[in-house]
């Protein structure tokens, strides 16, 4: 079949993104890695699919595939991109919409300068709904939060999980460039700790407003951003007493903005969302 698709990106994290209301999609875990392949298909960190909601009260649903081919929970700068991409595609005349993912409703906003901010509900903060394995370890305290060790390549790091639908774990380092995320990003990724794998976020503090990010993706590997990685370095920022919102998240694609006031309030998401190219393949 002849694929109709949008080439996006959020920070130069980058997306296929395909209209499944005025398509038949029913693709395969192979067919999505082959769609993401960067030599062999399109290329992408992840696959966006727009569908009609089935719960009442919202406008679309959203579907996210890594690169890997497998179907993931939530991806917040994708969720930029998908408001821009329904918008542009006149799927929708709203510049707010209320969409429903893996593990619940998020609301982005199109703004007049033609950035994206994005709802994403309050992060979960309980290990086991991570979910994460605790048991028999001892965490330590930091201001609010806290922090677990994980044994990693004959080496202990501190880490906060944070859930913010997908599941995260935060560590502070000193100089984010010279941190070997290659090495130990896979690694905790695919921790026993973590029954789902999880995305590994490496966090420098700069001040109590800005931080340098990188991410080891779950499925896909580092990406040039990560908005939900973003969100959970934050939250856990501000939960150790090191960041005050609203806090600049520098990564290696760009900037994005990241508001929370703390237990149970929703994070705030902005940044910037690109339309590349419009195109089709043969699936």
């Amino acid at each position: 079949m002849k694929l109709k698709f949008t080439k996006m990106h959020g920070a130069g994290n980058d997306f296929v993104v395909i209209d499944a209301i005025n398509q038949d999609i029913n693709f395969t875990t192979g067919q999505w890695k082959h769609i993401a392949d960067r030599r062999f298909g399109i290329g992408a960190d992840q696959i966006l699919v727009v569908e009609r909601p089935v719960t009442e009260g919202v406008d679309f649903r959203y579907r996210i595939y890594n690169a890997d081919g497998g179907e993931v929970e939530q991806c917040g700068n994708g969720s930029r991109a998908f408001v821009r991409f329904v918008t542009d595609k006149k799927l929708t005349d709203k510049t707010a919409i209320r969409v429903e993912t893996m593990t619940g409703i998020i609301e982005p906003r199109l703004n007049s300068d033609g950035s994206v901010t994005v709802d994403m509900s309050a992060p979960v903060l309980d290990p086991a709904k991570v979910p994460f394995d605790a048991s028999g370890l001892t965490a330590k305290t930091q201001a609010d939060d806290q922090l677990w060790p994980l044994e990693i390549n004959g080496k202990t790091v501190w880490v906060s999980v944070v859930s913010m639908g997908n599941p995260h774990a935060v560590q502070v380092v000193d100089d984010v460039e010279a941190y070997p995320v290659l090495v130990d990003g896979p690694l905790i990724e695919h921790h026993p700790r973590f029954p789902k794998r999880v995305n590994a976020g490496f966090m420098q503090v700069i001040d109590a407003k800005h931080i340098k990010l990188r991410v080891f993706e779950r499925g896909t590997g580092e990406t040039l951003a990560c908005g939900t990685g973003a969100c959970a370095a934050v939250v856990s920022g501000i939960r150790r007493g090191l960041l005050t919102s609203p806090v600049s998240v520098s990564m290696r694609g760009g900037e994005l903005s990241i508001a929370w006031l703390g237990e149970h309030a929703s994070v705030f998401l902005s940044g910037p969302a690109v339309s590349v190219f419009d195109g089709e393949i043969n699936i």
